[in-house]
């Protein structure tokens, strides 16, 4: 079946293009410009802007927040952690009404590590929903037994198992607590980290680190880790650390979402925009009207200060919310309305409009090899986003909805 969407302006992930019309062809553009064919339906887009569909690059997802994040325009989620069996793969692979996903499975963190000060699910099903579907408490629980990380042997034989179940990039944990509310955790050891590092990139595979301060963060890039998996929140940037981000060419998820509610800021003022709430159920928009406030002495000044020294340097900025379960404890954030939120922080540190959408679209696709989309060309999947406004010169026409594409399935019911 052929799909014309005609009067449209076109952003392909990179710029504002000439052409206006795009034609999809089952689940993959086919051709950008160019005249409608006469089997073609047509959808008039009334001259509002067309999308790639947008990129989560660092959350913790669930095959109901899959579905959540769609209903916002985010196609693909990069998560970051988490239990991602064969069988849910497979599920998200052939299903139309939700995002499609990557995953880290489980981390490389040091024995009674980050993230092992969160307590794992406790009690019944009920109380949890974001299990996966047809997976026993019991098997909830061993999902969230940490394989840790004494000596670089035991790291390397995780990395090859973990790529064995079909991760598809390696997590890297370097976390003392400071900044999560937890001092005093246990962190891996520059030898653990060299080698998941190393073993990664024999497999090909890319890493992330996680990592909250600015020493972390260091041991990172001088590790070779790909890209940094948040922004650190204990001081402002300096000259040095920049330096090494763009000699190194680490990629950089800030995650400026969940650095703000860390510092104390609550998502109530994104919240009460209808075209956010109107979206959301009354847990998850309760969690976003919330904050975590676990480092409050943090200064999301110089979070936004940080950014913007680091695209000013070149370095590759990504868009990323680390959005996971309705809870207060991760409170601030939402599936999928937390891409829109991250997109207007990235614009108040300095990015253009212009610039924030790549962080959503190319950049992540280009640097985590997803050659087929973040792009608006023939040949990419037709995951697409069709908003009113124009989100190039007023970053929250993102919100303002009105079509999204999921290899080439038109969603009907956006709210």
């Amino acid at each position: 079946m052929l799909t014309t969407i005609t009067n449209a302006r076109i952003f392909d992930g990179r710029e504002i293009i000439g052409a206006g019309t795009v034609l999809i062809d089952g689940g993959v553009i086919r051709q950008v410009g160019g005249a409608v064919p006469d089997d073609a339906t047509v959808i008039d887009a009334g001259g509002g802007t067309l999308l790639p569909g947008l990129i989560d690059s660092h959350c913790h997802t669930s095959i109901d927040s899959l579905r959540l994040a769609l209903r916002f325009g985010v196609t693909t989620e990069l998560d970051m952690m988490g239990y991602w069996p064969a069988e849910q793969r497979r599920l998200v692979a052939r299903s139309d009404d939700l995002a499609d996903v990557r995953a880290a499975g489980m981390c490389v963190t040091a024995p009674g590590g980050h993230p092992t000060e969160y307590e794992p699910p406790e009690g019944g099903d009920d109380d949890h929903p974001e299990l996966p579907e047809g997976m026993t408490l019991e098997e909830a629980m061993a999902a969230f037994a940490f394989p840790f990380c004494s000596t670089a042997e035991e790291t390397i034989t995780l990395v090859a198992q973990q790529i064995a179940l079909g991760s598809d990039y390696i997590k890297i944990m370097i976390e003392d607590g400071t900044v999560v509310g937890h001092p005093g955790l246990p962190v891996i050891s520059d030898e653990i980290l060299e080698a998941a590092v190393a073993e990664a990139h024999r497999h090909g595979k890319l890493t992330i680190a996680h990592v909250t301060t600015i020493e972390g963060a260091r041991r990172a890039v001088r590790a070779g880790v790909d890209g940094l998996g948040h922004l650190f929140l204990d001081g402002p940037h300096t000259p040095e650390i920049v330096a090494e981000l763009v000699a190194a060419d680490t990629f950089v998820i800030p995650t400026l979402t969940v650095v703000s509610s860390a510092i104390g800021n609550s998502g109530a003022a994104f919240a009460s925009d209808e075209r956010v709430s109107s979206r959301l159920s009354p847990a998850w928009l309760e969690s976003l009207r919330g904050c975590a406030n676990v480092y409050p002495q943090g200064r999301l000044e110089d979070a936004l200060g940080t950014v913007a020294a680091l695209q000013a340097a070149g370095v590759d900025i990504l868009a990323g919310t680390d959005v996971t379960q309705p809870s207060p404890e991760f409170g601030g954030l939402a599936h999928g309305a937390s891409v829109h939120h991250e997109l207007q922080l990235l614009v108040a540190a300095g990015l253009s409009p212009v610039e924030a959408l790549r962080a959503a679209t190319s950049t992540p696709a280009r640097r985590f090899g997803l050659t087929d989309r973040g792009r608006i060309e023939a040949g990419a999947r037709a995951d697409l986003l069709l908003v009113d406004g124009d989100p190039t010169a007023t970053i929250s026409d993102t919100l303002s909805l009105r079509g999204v594409w999921r290899r080439g399935v038109h969603q009907a019911a956006l709210a």
